[in-house]
C-alpha cells in the first residue's frame, strides 16, 4: 500500500517514526511521512497530493493540545482517506477520563469511584473515602500527575483540587485511590481482539515513603528518583487465574470503549484480587522499546510484523 505516516511536528526526533517507516517498508509498503502543524491546510494538502492508501496515524494532540486528538481522526474522516486506530468517539471518550468510567461502569467493568467537579458543580459516581487521587481528566501521559495527586485528608484535596484547575483550565477527577499492583495490557485485533502478555509497572525501588503512582516524572523524567524506580516488567510469579481474569478485563474494555486495531489498557488488583480499570489508551506508543511492542514481543510478534499486522487490521476494516 501507499501509506502516509502521520505525525506531529514535535515527534520529529521520535525513534519511532523511523522504526515504524522501516518495519513498513520492510513488508512492501511505500511510506511518506506527513507532519501534522499548526497549518492544518498545509496538512490537508499534502495528503490530498499523496492520496494514500492508508493513513498511519500517529498524530496524538493538535497545536500541543492532546485534548484535540479526536479531531485529527475527525479530519481523516472528513477528507474520507482510511487510516489506523480508533475513531473520533473513542479517542473522545478514552481523552475523558471522567467518561470513560462512565462508559466502563456501563458495561459492568469495574473501576474505581470518582466525583467529577467543574465550576461549582460535581457529578458523583460512589462513596468516596480516603485516600484519593486527583487527575485532569482530559490529559495523557500522565500529565498533570505526581505523587502529591495522593490526598489524604481535606485540606490536600481542596489544595491539590485548586492547583489542578487553575494550570488546566478544565474538570478535576478525583478518584478512589487504589492501592494495588499495577499492569499494563495490550490489546491487538477487532473483532477477534487478544491481550498480549501482562506487564507489570514495578514500583518496588520507588522512594520510601510516598505513594506508587505512575506519575509524569516516574514515566518521563530519566534524572528524578520516581523514574529511576520503577521499572515495567513481565511477572515472573503471577497466578494464572489472575493473569487470564487481567487480560479478559483489558479485552472486555477495549471492547467497552470501540477501541480499533491496537490499544493499552492499564490495570489495578488489590491484594483481595479485585480488579480496576484506570485508563484506556487507544492508539498507544509504538516505540520498539515501549510496553505495547515488548508485549508483542514477548507473545512471539517480533515488531515489524507487529507495525505490518496494525496496517493489515486497518485495511481489513474498510474492505468490508
Amino acid at each position: 500500500m501507499r501509506i502516509a505516516l502521520l505525525h506531529g511536528a514535535d515527534a520529529g526526533a521520535d525513534p519511532v517514526l523511523a522504526q515504524i517507516t522501516a518495519a513498513l517498508e520492510a513488508a512492501d509498503h511505500a511510506v511518506t511521512p506527513v507532519i501534522l502543524g499548526d497549518d492544518v491546510v498545509a496538512t490537508i494538502t499534502a495528503l490530498r497530493a499523496l492520496a494514500p492508501e492508508l493513513v498511519f496515524n500517529l498524530a496524538e494532540s493538535f497545536g500541543g493540545k492532546s485534548a484535540l486528538e479526536s479531531s485529527v481522526a475527525g479530519l481523516l474522516n472528513l477528507l474520507h482517506l482510511r487510516y489506523t486506530g480508533s475513531s473520533p468517539a473513542t479517542l473522545g471518550m478514552a481523552g475523558d477520563k471522567a467518561l470513560t468510567k462512565k462508559v466502563l461502569a456501563f458495561h459492568g467493568i469495574r473501576t474505581p469511584e470518582f466525583a467529577s467537579i467543574w465550576r461549582g458543580s460535581v457529578d458523583w459516581a460512589g462513596q468516596l473515602d480516603f485516600p484519593l487521587i486527583v487527575k485532569p481528566p482530559q490529559e495523557d501521559a500522565s500529565i498533570g500527575i505526581t505523587t502529591k495527586s495522593v490526598v489524604r485528608d481535606v485540606r490536600e484535596l481542596l489544595e491539590t483540587m485548586g492547583a489542578v484547575n487553575a494550570e488546566f483550565q478544565q474538570p478535576v477527577l478525583v478518584e478512589q485511590f487504589i492501592e494495588g499492583r499495577e499492569f499494563y495490557v495490550g490489546v491487538l485485533g477487532n473483532v477477534q481482539a487478544q491481550a498480549l502478555p501482562v506487564i507489570e509497572l514495578d514500583f518496588s525501588k520507588f522512594p520510601e515513603g510516598v505513594p506508587h503512582v505512575a506519575s509524569w516524572s516516574a514515566k518521563w523524567d530519566a534524572a528524578d528518583a520516581e523514574f529511576r524506580g520503577t521499572t515495567s516488567v513481565f511477572p515472573a510469579e503471577l497466578d494464572a487465574e489472575l493473569a487470564e481474569r487481567i487480560a479478559q478485563v483489558a479485552v472486555d474494555a477495549f471492547h467497552a470503549l470501540r477501541l480499533r486495531d491496537y490499544g493499552r489498557v492499564d490495570l489495578r488488583v488489590t491484594p483481595a484480587g479485585e480488579i480496576y480499570v484506570i485508563e484506556v489508551n487507544p492508539n498507544c506508543y509504538l516505540e520498539r522499546s515501549a510496553e505495547f511492542a515488548r508485549a508483542a514481543a514477548q507473545g512471539g510478534i517480533e515488531y515489524d510484523v507487529l507495525i505490518a499486522r496494525i496496517a493489515e487490521l486497518a485495511g481489513a476494516r474498510y474492505a468490508r
